[in-house]
Protein backbone atom coordinates (compact mmCIF):
# COMPACT_ATOMS: atom_id res chain seq x y z
CA UNK A 1 0.00 0.00 0.00
CA UNK A 2 1.35 3.69 -1.26
CA UNK A 3 2.10 5.87 1.86
CA UNK A 4 0.07 8.66 2.08
CA UNK A 5 1.86 12.16 2.07
CA UNK A 6 1.79 12.64 6.32
CA UNK A 7 3.61 9.13 6.51
CA UNK A 8 6.35 10.29 3.56
CA UNK A 9 6.50 13.61 5.77
CA UNK A 10 6.88 11.69 9.59
CA UNK A 11 9.10 9.60 7.59
CA UNK A 12 11.53 11.99 5.81
CA UNK A 13 11.88 13.87 9.21
CA UNK A 14 13.04 10.63 10.79
CA UNK A 15 15.74 9.98 8.49
CA UNK A 16 16.87 13.75 8.57
CA UNK A 17 16.44 13.69 12.84
CA UNK A 18 14.58 17.30 11.91
CA UNK A 19 11.45 18.44 14.42
CA UNK A 20 8.37 19.85 13.28
CA UNK A 21 5.60 22.74 14.43
CA UNK A 22 2.72 24.22 12.91
CA UNK A 23 0.89 27.19 13.24
CA UNK A 24 -2.38 26.98 11.54
CA UNK A 25 -4.91 29.63 10.76
CA UNK A 26 -7.52 29.14 8.28
CA UNK A 27 -6.45 24.82 8.02
CA UNK A 28 -7.37 25.04 12.15
CA UNK A 29 -5.61 22.29 13.17
CA UNK A 30 -5.87 19.91 10.04
CA UNK A 31 -1.64 19.77 9.53
CA UNK A 32 -1.56 18.77 13.31
CA UNK A 33 -4.50 16.37 13.02
CA UNK A 34 -2.74 14.60 9.68
CA UNK A 35 0.57 14.62 10.77
CA UNK A 36 -0.77 13.13 14.35
CA UNK A 37 -2.56 10.23 12.34
CA UNK A 38 1.31 8.95 11.71
CA UNK A 39 2.00 6.15 14.22
CA UNK A 40 5.14 7.19 15.71
CA UNK A 41 4.68 10.99 14.62
CA UNK A 42 5.64 11.62 18.15
CA UNK A 43 9.34 11.63 17.61
CA UNK A 44 9.39 14.25 15.11
CA UNK A 45 6.40 16.59 15.68
CA UNK A 46 6.58 18.98 18.93
CA UNK A 47 2.61 20.29 17.83
CA UNK A 48 0.78 22.78 16.54
CA UNK A 49 -0.89 26.53 17.37
CA UNK A 50 -4.41 27.40 15.97
CA UNK A 51 -3.87 30.77 15.82
CA UNK A 52 -7.61 32.14 14.15
CA UNK A 53 -7.81 35.23 16.06
CA UNK A 54 -4.84 38.42 15.26
CA UNK A 55 -4.23 38.38 19.84
CA UNK A 56 -3.26 34.46 19.47
CA UNK A 57 -0.99 35.36 16.15
CA UNK A 58 0.42 38.11 18.10
CA UNK A 59 0.94 37.24 21.35
CA UNK A 60 1.47 33.42 21.38
CA UNK A 61 3.59 33.46 17.82
CA UNK A 62 5.40 36.78 18.03
CA UNK A 63 3.69 38.53 14.77
CA UNK A 64 4.14 42.13 14.67
CA UNK A 65 1.03 44.37 15.80
CA UNK A 66 2.16 46.75 13.09
CA UNK A 67 2.48 44.29 10.30
CA UNK A 68 -1.19 42.97 11.28
CA UNK A 69 -2.43 46.24 10.83
CA UNK A 70 -0.29 47.31 7.64
CA UNK A 71 -0.74 44.13 5.79
CA UNK A 72 -4.03 41.92 7.48
CA UNK A 73 -3.50 38.41 8.84
CA UNK A 74 -3.97 36.95 5.44
CA UNK A 75 -0.39 38.40 3.89
CA UNK A 76 2.93 37.07 3.67
CA UNK A 77 4.46 38.84 5.92
CA UNK A 78 2.35 37.84 8.68
CA UNK A 79 2.38 33.98 7.71
CA UNK A 80 6.19 34.16 7.41
CA UNK A 81 6.15 35.25 11.27
CA UNK A 82 3.75 32.83 12.50
CA UNK A 83 6.24 29.96 10.84
CA UNK A 84 9.08 31.34 12.87
CA UNK A 85 7.09 31.93 15.81
CA UNK A 86 5.83 28.35 15.88
CA UNK A 87 9.60 27.06 15.33
CA UNK A 88 10.74 28.98 17.97
CA UNK A 89 7.63 29.04 20.51
CA UNK A 90 7.92 24.90 20.26
CA UNK A 91 11.82 24.16 19.67
CA UNK A 92 11.37 22.70 16.28
CA UNK A 93 14.00 22.24 13.21
CA UNK A 94 10.96 23.47 10.98
CA UNK A 95 7.61 24.61 10.96
CA UNK A 96 5.17 25.58 8.42
CA UNK A 97 1.90 27.99 8.32
CA UNK A 98 -0.79 28.52 6.75
CA UNK A 99 -2.99 31.74 7.25
CA UNK A 100 -5.63 32.92 4.16
CA UNK A 101 -9.56 32.89 3.28
CA UNK A 102 -11.71 29.23 3.39
CA UNK A 103 -14.82 31.40 3.02
CA UNK A 104 -17.28 31.17 2.02
CA UNK A 105 -16.85 34.85 1.89
CA UNK A 106 -14.10 37.08 1.05
CA UNK A 107 -12.40 38.69 3.71
CA UNK A 108 -12.61 42.35 5.29
CA UNK A 109 -9.33 43.44 3.13
CA UNK A 110 -11.02 42.00 -0.51
CA UNK A 111 -9.01 38.90 -0.35
CA UNK A 112 -10.63 36.07 -2.37
CA UNK A 113 -11.78 32.96 -1.13
CA UNK A 114 -9.07 30.15 -1.81
CA UNK A 115 -6.30 32.78 -1.13
CA UNK A 116 -3.73 31.08 1.51
CA UNK A 117 -0.59 32.32 2.27
CA UNK A 118 1.36 28.83 3.28
CA UNK A 119 4.92 29.67 4.78
CA UNK A 120 8.14 27.28 5.98
CA UNK A 121 10.38 28.06 8.72
CA UNK A 122 13.27 25.57 8.26
CA UNK A 123 16.76 26.33 10.09
CA UNK A 124 16.92 29.73 9.87
CA UNK A 125 15.26 30.27 6.79
CA UNK A 126 11.39 31.28 6.01
CA UNK A 127 9.92 30.84 2.35
CA UNK A 128 5.94 32.07 2.14
CA UNK A 129 4.10 30.68 -1.24
CA UNK A 130 0.95 32.72 -2.27
CA UNK A 131 -1.61 29.99 -3.37
CA UNK A 132 -5.39 30.18 -4.59
CA UNK A 133 -6.93 26.68 -4.34
CA UNK A 134 -10.53 26.55 -6.00
CA UNK A 135 -13.33 24.99 -4.03
CA UNK A 136 -15.63 25.27 -1.11
CA UNK A 137 -14.26 26.08 2.12
CA UNK A 138 -13.77 22.31 3.08
CA UNK A 139 -11.95 21.83 -0.11
CA UNK A 140 -9.78 24.74 0.29
CA UNK A 141 -8.63 23.76 3.83
CA UNK A 142 -8.01 20.55 2.63
CA UNK A 143 -5.90 21.77 -0.10
CA UNK A 144 -3.97 24.09 1.75
CA UNK A 145 -3.32 21.83 4.50
CA UNK A 146 -1.80 19.05 1.89
CA UNK A 147 0.24 22.16 0.05
CA UNK A 148 1.88 22.62 3.78
CA UNK A 149 2.82 19.27 3.69
CA UNK A 150 3.68 19.18 0.30
CA UNK A 151 6.22 22.09 1.29
CA UNK A 152 7.91 19.97 4.08
CA UNK A 153 8.56 16.99 1.70
CA UNK A 154 9.70 19.57 -0.98
CA UNK A 155 12.22 20.62 1.47
CA UNK A 156 13.36 17.44 3.09
CA UNK A 157 14.12 16.43 -0.51
CA UNK A 158 16.58 18.88 -1.06
CA UNK A 159 14.55 20.83 -3.68
CA UNK A 160 14.35 24.35 -5.05
CA UNK A 161 12.85 26.39 -2.42
CA UNK A 162 12.30 29.68 -4.88
CA UNK A 163 9.01 31.60 -3.34
CA UNK A 164 6.74 32.38 -6.03
CA UNK A 165 2.59 31.97 -6.26
CA UNK A 166 1.24 28.40 -6.82
CA UNK A 167 -1.53 26.76 -7.20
Amino acid sequence: MAKTLQQKVVSALSKADLTLSCAESCTGGLIAKRITDVSGASAVFHGGVVSYVNAVKQNVLGVSARDLEQYGAVSAPVGRQMASGAARLLGTDLAVSTTGVAGPNPDDRGNAVGTVYVSLSAQGKTWCYLCHFDGNRAQVRRAAAEFALSLVLRYLSGADMAEGALS
